[in-house]
């Protein structure tokens, strides 16, 4: 059982704690919340009754044993550091930060109770790809494709956000999105090293309105693409493998599917992301807890997080 103290009281801190009380509570409990924004406890509290709101992040980390950091980007490091040095581990949301050099810097002072919330790492569908390319399933990988693209941004469920959404120091679609799918492609391919990339500005004041690059993972050539107004979709995502023998794809967040001739053919275990979140949400907390106790665990780790940060600010640079 781990004691989980949130910064943060937006949507991903109430996701958290809300799978923490309806689908992990034998192996977390939500301390207290806190968040500099009095409306934004107010409706934390309203929403997960009974769970209680700290006076200072200092007296959140006093109390709990891991804290998990749901701030805007530009706070991590700081809220993580205060947490690592009151001894406390740490659970932060993704990007790990903006500043490169000081994530970097930061990756030299960190210990190991310190992970970042990339929910592939708990993913069925990212369990089943694993399986499949174990399997041979498509021979050796030769390439993998990244599409991603949205009606607008923020998505429509972020837009009480977007005063840091959709600015250019914190927000955009590659920070928010695009960095889940890196993480994905680090995880199962290896290594990323960006080659050439250019992101598009066109509304000043605001995060990208279209990306696109050329990376390795592992050696494996890989390509993104990603924009805004480009889909009728919320949002649109596909994650595509291909060798000799086949291929794989992961669309919509948690549909895995394969390809060896013919129409694609989904996992039969597939679910759709609602279904899916409240289990993967689980998995995470899990791996919090063992991560906590200086267990191994499966849980994003500063290294490969820090590798998504490099790729991520290397392609809104256009590197």
């Amino acid at each position: 059982m781990v004691g989980i103290g949130i910064i943060g009281a937006g949507i991903m801190g109430e996701r958290l704690a809300r799978a923490a009380v309806e689908h992990a509570a034998d192996v977390a409990r939500v301390t207290a919340v806190w968040d500099p924004a009095p409306a934004a406890i107010a409706r934390f509290t309203a929403a997960l009754p009974g769970l209680p709101a700290a006076a200072s992040p200092e007296a959140l980390i006093a109390g709990c044993d891991c804290v998990y950091i749901a701030a805007p980007p530009a706070f991590h490091l700081g809220h993580a550091r205060a947490a690592l040095a009151a001894g406390r581990a740490v659970f932060c949301e993704k990007p790990l930060a903006v500043d490169v050099a000081d994530a970097r810097a930061f990756a030299r002072e960190a210990g190991p109770r310190f992970a970042v919330n990339f929910p592939m790492a708990s993913s069925p569908a990212v369990a089943r790809l694993r399986a499949w390319l174990d399997e041979g399933a498509i021979g050796v990988p030769a390439e993998l494709a990244i599409e991603v693209a949205f009606a607008g941004w923020p998505r429509s469920w972020q837009r009480d956000a977007a005063a840091w959404l959709d600015g250019p120091e914190q927000g955009g679609f590659t920070r928010e999105v695009v960095s889940h799918f890196l993480f994905l492609t680090r995880r199962l391919c290896g290594p990323l090293v960006l080659e050439a990339a250019r992101a598009q500005f066109p509304l000043p004041g605001h995060a990208e309105r279209a990306i696109a690059a050329r990376l390795t993972a592992g050696g494996l050539p890989v390509t993104l693409s990603g924009g805004v107004g480009t889909t009728l979709a919320d949002d649109f995502n596909r994650w595509t493998l291909s060798g000799a023998a086949g291929a794989l794809r992961l669309r919509d967040w948690s549909v895995a599917e394969r390809r060896a001739a013919g129409p694609w053919q989904p996992d039969p275990e597939a679910m759709d992301n609602a279904h899916a979140r409240p289990l993967v949400l689980k998995r995470q907390l899990e791996g919090v807890a063992r991560m906590a106790a200086g267990q191994d665990h499966h849980l994003a780790t500063l290294a490969e997080a820090l590798d998504v940060q490099e790729a991520v600010e290397g392609i809104l640079r256009g590197i």
